[in-house]
């Protein structure tokens, strides 16, 4: 169990840098998040993949990768895989699935990779976590010059139109014991969730804080930073995007 000085208390009020770095890095956040639909998640990898027509052995960066199931999915199909995350505990977890072509490593997604990539994923709303929206366009920056010649990225955000509409402001989930308390609430421009709940006698908050950028705030985004925004997707069987209905907004670029 992580020691104390991991276990910050946020609040919403006076944002802490980096509240990803403790949160993601205590075993509570995949505790409670351990029901994720990971059959859904690899067929959106067969789609994304068939899509993009990647060559054999195509070298795949997985960014944000947590504890790595999607790239050890990805290494399954055939492709080179770098899994890269900022939490140093996911990494360590992670490369105990390492082979000649699947690969880990501790990394900030604001920095460019030397090496360069025929695709770069990065899946499930693992963007827009900075204190600094600067941080934002430079992250897009990075991952465009990341990628070799040919290759292409792609973004997979939630729909914050969808999300704000059905948000549930309150609720409470218990995975393996323990009652996690929920609030959700749209604040200067981000979606909070804020996370409470006891374990062994200790008292734990967390909360999770996502820019809420939509369609046109990354079109934006991307025009500064020289990118082509090539296909936008609303699910994870690749139909189009819908503004209010879809379930994901998915970006293809170069």
């Amino acid at each position: 169990m992580p020691n104390s000085e991991k276990h910050e208390t946020l609040n919403p009020q006076e944002p802490t840098q980096n509240w990803f770095a403790s949160w993601f890095d205590t075993p509570y956040y995949h505790i409670l998040y351990k029901e994720r639909n990971y059959r859904e998640a690899q067929i959106f990898m067969d789609n994304l993949t068939h899509y993009l027509n990647l060559p054999e052995k195509a070298k795949v960066l997985d960014l944000a990768c947590g504890k790595g199931r999607h790239s050890i999915y990805l290494n399954q199909l055939g492709f080179t895989v770098l899994g890269a995350d900022l939490s140093e505990n996911s990494i360590a977890e992670a490369t105990k699935n390492s082979n000649e072509n699947l690969q880990f490593k501790v990394h900030d997604m604001r920095e460019t990779f030397e090496e360069k990539f025929d695709a770069i994923f990065n899946l499930f709303t693992s963007f827009g976590y900075f204190e600094n929206d600067e941080d934002n366009l430079i992250t897009l920056k990075a991952i465009k010059n990341s990628l070799s010649e040919y290759g292409f990225a792609v973004i997979d955000f939630m729909n914050v139109n969808q999300v704000l509409d059905t948000l549930v402001p309150e609720e409470t989930k218990t995975v393996d014991g323990i009652d996690f308390y929920i609030k959700r609430y749209l604040k200067d421009g981000h979606i909070y969730k804020e996370i409470d709940f006891e374990d062994k006698g200790q008292k734990f908050h967390f909360t999770e804080k996502v820019k809420a950028l939509t369609l046109k705030d990354f079109e934006e985004l991307m025009e500064e930073a020289g990118i082509f925004l090539l296909d936008v997707f609303g699910d994870y069987k690749l139909k189009k995007f819908h503004k209010t209905e879809s379930e994901r907004l998915i970006m293809i670029f170069k």
